[in-house]
């Protein structure tokens, strides 16, 4: 019996780079792998687009519903029990979609009646972010202008449900944009306006279980501990590089709490951390701080390094003041931490000693408390 000729053996990638050939086919494949990805890149491209498209228009028949059952109540006089059997009728009528319950019809309608006075929203992020963030966007977000916000940063951050939800609960809209600095005299437009825009003031740390008379040694190893919340309520953009990170200057050592790298500034951000209420010498401090690091560890290609100051509180005359003399760009914004625990709670939540157990993993390097 005779034997079937087994199949030609699959081309590594490496093959195709250097211009192997399958059976007795003498055609030449040099530059497949990049020929392939490029198509892969367009396909992949078009299934955006495509789904991007698919989404706006699903967007834009809930808005077109609502106006219907907005104007048939207007004229009609028809109460909100009609969307109850407008829901069991779409259902019953189109089975194979989802997205007809009462609830979501009640939706529709508070969308058209939130947008309606926009002029082609179709043309806005609105119709670029799914239907579920623009429903959460509806329920939370009572007010035009931080609605409108709040859409706007979801298209651009690309953020989960989830990650929304907790932006608007923690008041996002409100923070961002609030620390004082002095980034406006320190650092060139357009850098200056967009670090502005990233630093909050308050950073609400309630996720760490901490009371408000925490030391921040404390608050410092239990924000490394949760880094995960940390980095969110830090906002998009910035990389941890290290805690109690080592500088060698004039043969002394110097320790910074916690140190980032911020991918859209192109810059290091150092954070210090005080759990006691601003004095003018932590800016004196962190300035020293940001020589250092821009003679150290700042890449020619970086941008200048900013510092952030978080304290327990501060005067804002006195913290204007201060940044005053300063040549570094530096920010100063308040900690929010659990002001009090239910006794019932206290005993469920780890102790600073039980953290600190979980941190033994992280490397660690003494130095004398500020």
């Amino acid at each position: 019996m005779k034997k079937k000729k087994p199949y030609a053996q699959k081309l590594s990638t490496n093959d195709l780079n250097n211009g192997a050939t399958s059976g007795s086919s003498s055609q030449s494949l040099v530059g497949y792998a990049e020929f392939f990805s490029s198509l892969k890149q367009q396909i992949q491209e078009a299934q955006l687009r495509a789904a991007a498209s698919v989404n706006a228009q699903v967007i834009e028949m809930y808005y077109n519903i609502g106006k219907a059952i907005v104007q048939r109540q207007e004229d009609a006089g028809w109460g909100d029990s009609i969307l109850e059997r407008l829901s069991k009728d779409l259902t019953s009528s189109f089975p194979e979609m989802k997205g007809f319950s009462q609830r979501n019809l009640y939706r529709m309608r508070s969308f058209y009646l939130a947008y309606r006075d926009s002029s082609g929203i179709f043309a806005t992020a609105v119709a670029k972010i799914p239907w579920g963030h623009n429903s959460i966007i509806l329920d939370k977000a009572k007010d035009p202008q931080e609605r409108s916000w709040y859409v706007a940063k979801t298209a651009e951050y690309g953020w989960s449900r989830s990650i929304l939800e907790l932006q608007i609960e923690q008041d996002l809209y409100n923070r961002q944009g609030s620390a004082i600095t002095n980034f406006s005299r320190t650092l060139p437009s357009p850098q200056s306006d967009l670090a502005n825009q990233l630093l909050k003031d308050p950073y609400n740390f309630d996720f760490l279980s901490l009371d408000a008379e925490a030391h921040e040694r404390d608050i410092e190893k239990s924000l490394v501990d949760h880094i995960q919340h940390f980095l969110i309520e830090l906002g998009v953009g910035f990389a941890f590089v290290g805690r109690q990170y080592h500088l060698d200057i004039g043969e002394q050592d110097f320790f910074l709490d916690l140190l980032f790298y911020h991918l859209r500034l192109r810059c290091y951000v150092v954070i210090e951390l005080k759990s006691k209420e601003f004095k003018p010498e932590y800016a004196g401090k962190l300035n020293f701080y940001l020589s250092a690091v821009d003679d150290i560890l700042r890449h020619p290609d970086d941008k200048p390094s900013i510092g952030l100051l978080l304290c327990k509180s501060k005067n804002k005359l006195i913290a204007e003041y201060a940044l005053r003399g300063i040549d570094k760009p530096i920010g100063i914004s308040e900690i929010r931490l659990t002001e009090s625990l239910p006794e019932s709670m206290k005993g469920s939540l780890p102790t600073i000693e039980e953290l600190e157990l979980k941190l033994n993993e992280i490397p660690k390097t003494s130095r004398s408390d500020d």
